[in-house]
């Protein structure tokens, strides 16, 4: 007699859960479409026939997620949210917050589009495109001695612009989304060793300054392949030193070339 199939236990679903499950399958299957709005709460029970405490959950725990929006007030059904880097950095956020995903993990798929976004933007761009890849890098270099908050405005600035002239949404949206995630993450660990000095704060900005201006440089020259590599390396260089030996393994297999050094920054 061969071995008897093995079982996972069972886990009791709630009757809300239910009815979230449901309005998420409707906005998979595109038949609740970005824009357009559910029926009002009455109707919503009257269809699902569920007490309005279990729809009124449901559609908290979907406001909450960031798949639909309402108003206080609002006589109509709650709206059905157009996705975007918000609602994709809340999901990766929580992930990366519940240890579903490690620093090494994000940053290693910040790498992978950022390269994709550098690469593009190398063969696709157009004049007007380029302009705004360079008055970004322009702010950044001015923005130095304003500290490091005017700076990475203006490093956002520079990525955006990059990931415009890709003309791929998914990347533009990606990007900006992961980026987010890994900020955060960075932040929190500089934040819990104390900070950095104004001298080291400087010192980093003048090198990540010097690493976009390369990016730039090969995106100018329609070299593709060269801004998707220095922009890797980049952020290997400035991140890495936040990971431990097995992140920065793994992250260094995204390299062409023998990894940067690190720094701890």
């Amino acid at each position: 007699m061969g071995t008897p199939p093995a079982f996972s236990p069972v886990r009791s679903v709630r009757l809300y859960e239910r009815i979230v499950e449901q309005i998420e399958q409707a906005i998979d299957e595109g038949r609740l479409r970005p824009g357009e709005r559910l029926p009002s709460e009455r109707e919503l029970v009257t269809q699902l026939g569920a007490s309005r405490a279990t729809v009124r959950e449901a559609l908290r725990v979907l406001q909450s997620a960031g798949v639909l929006e309402s108003r206080p007030g609002d006589p109509l059904g709650p709206r059905v949210v157009t996705p975007g880097p918000a609602h994709l950095r809340k999901q990766l956020s929580r992930l990366a917050g519940a240890g579903a995903m490690s620093l090494a993990e994000v940053l290693a798929a910040r790498m992978v589009l950022d390269g994709a976004a550098c690469r593009l933007a190398a063969r696709l761009r157009t004049a007007e495109q380029l302009a705004a890849i360079e008055d970004a890098v322009a702010d950044m270099e001015r923005r130095v001695e304003q500290g490091h908050a005017a700076f990475s405005e203006a490093d956002v600035r520079f990525h955006d612009a990059v990931a415009a002239a890709s003309g791929n949404l998914l990347v533009q949206v990606g990007t900006a989304a992961v980026r987010e995630v890994v900020l955060r993450l960075v932040r929190e660990r500089i934040d819990e060793a104390g900070g950095h000095s104004p001298t080291r704060a400087r010192a980093l900005m003048r090198r990540s300054l010097a690493h976009h201006r390369e990016v730039l440089d090969a995106i100018r020259a329609g070299d593709g392949e060269r801004a998707a590599r220095d922009a890797t390396r980049s952020l290997y260089a400035y991140y890495g030193g936040h990971l431990d030996a097995a992140g920065r393994r793994s992250v260094r297999a995204l390299l062409d070339e023998p990894a940067p050094r690190a720094l701890r920054t």
